[in-house]
């Protein structure tokens, strides 16, 4: 959907590396590794995304740390825009609006990354939550979206020990 407006594979990456997580920051040699482009078309990107704004740029020793500005008028738009073509909406649409004792959802793996991802990893902190109508509801969410949605779930006080036990990302996606 999103690669009928904007042709450039490289363009869609940065996007959903800086505004699926506003606090996912990077440099140009860790953009070349996690995206497995050559540098200068990743820095002409980045050039273009720093000249509208829409990056913020610090230098930390010899590196150039790029991260998304979210002071632009247009970031909370481009978010969205980003939320929606990963399907995020209407996994909390479809989902975890229809589960009772539901606190927080978390985003994990790549995509809390923000590297694009067919899969969809989903942490689900609450008490008592039926698995098996989660299952329903997470198929029928797969179908609509077109990714696979793979979740986990714990309970509140099992949280800590979940964030800390792997070096992974998490973005907190819903809360009640």
């Amino acid at each position: 959907m999103i690669e009928a407006l904007i042709t450039s594979k490289t363009r869609i990456k940065l996007l959903l590396k800086f505004f699926l997580n506003s606090e996912s920051e990077s440099y140009l040699r860790g953009l070349e590794s996690d995206f497995c482009e050559s540098t200068n078309a990743i820095r002409l990107e980045l050039n273009k995304f720093e000249e509208a704004g829409l990056l913020n740029a610090i230098t930390r020793g010899n590196k150039k740390i790029f991260k998304a500005n979210t002071f632009h008028p247009l970031f909370a738009d481009i978010s969205s825009i980003i939320h929606k073509y990963v399907g995020i909406d209407q996994i909390i649409k479809r989902i975890i609006n229809k589960l009772g004792n539901l606190e927080k959802v978390f985003l994990t793996g790549n995509l809390a990354a923000g590297n694009d991802s067919q899969h969809i990893d989903l942490l689900f902190v609450g008490f008592n939550i039926d698995t098996e109508y989660l299952s329903q509801l997470v198929h029928k969410a797969e179908a609509f979206i077109s990714r696979k949605i793979v979740f986990q779930i714990c309970n509140p006080n099992e949280l800590d020990v979940k964030l800390f036990a792997k070096d992974e990302k998490f973005l907190l996606i819903w809360q009640r």
